[in-house]
């Protein structure tokens, strides 16, 4: 009986030496009414701060390569995704508020990347995107949200194009830019047959597990 309580000892001593105890990870305070889950970061002293997102007034926020905040407007640390909102489109002329950076871009070394399930709608397109693989005719869905959503409607009339971002458009960008598409906007699993007001608006970022939690 002995030896076997020793080799039982020996072997679970093998397994606390191959299999390290990782310690969970110190949950982040919530942001105003936001949950923060692992392996979401808010300050030093919690998640991983590799997965840094902002609270800012109350606010969570993701911040993008270029310096721009992106409210965050749902998360779901079960799929490892969050919502972020697309930038505001001016009521006056067809330009997005991150048009000054050149859109959206999350760093290459970030562990968060765009996922699939975003159908992204370009708005006051230069004619060269007609060359482009996008969907830019008049029956594109762009042509939906500048008639039937007020937030589109200095886009009206404007060269617009529609596509579902995947694996061979870049992962980490959304273009906007004078002499591309100076506006965009993001929805999250398009339904068609929805009316446009209606539809999941946001950029669903997804990240990879952290290797702490």
């Amino acid at each position: 009986m002995d030896s076997l309580v020793m080799a039982l000892a020996f072997l679970v001593s093998m397994l606390s030496t191959t299999f390290p105890q990782v310690s969970p990870l110190k949950v982040c305070p919530k942001c105003g009414t936001m949950e923060v889950p692992p392996p979401l970061s808010t300050n030093s002293d919690c998640g991983d701060s590799s997965y840094k997102v902002y609270c800012n007034n109350g606010v969570l926020e993701f911040l993008s390569a270029e310096g721009m905040y992106y409210r965050i407007l749902s998360i779901d640390p079960c799929t490892f995704k969050l919502i972020i909102a697309p930038p505001r489109i001016r009521k006056d002329i067809c330009y997005s508020s991150d048009l000054t950076v050149g859109g959206l871009r999350i760093d290459e070394n970030s562990p968060f990347n765009i996922s699939t399930r975003n159908t992204v709608i370009l708005l006051n397109c230069s004619e060269n995107l007609l060359l482009s693989p996008l969907n830019c005719s008049s029956n594109s869905l762009c042509r939906l949200f500048e008639e039937k959503v007020s937030d589109g409607s200095a886009c009206r009339n404007t060269l617009c194009c529609t596509f579902l971002k995947d694996a061979s458009i870049t992962s980490r960008r959304i273009r906007a830019r004078v002499g591309g598409c100076t506006a965009y906007t993001s929805v999250v699993n398009m339904k068609p047959d929805e009316f446009p007001g209606f539809w999941n608006y946001g950029i669903e970022l997804q990240w990879l597990p952290s290797s702490l939690y």
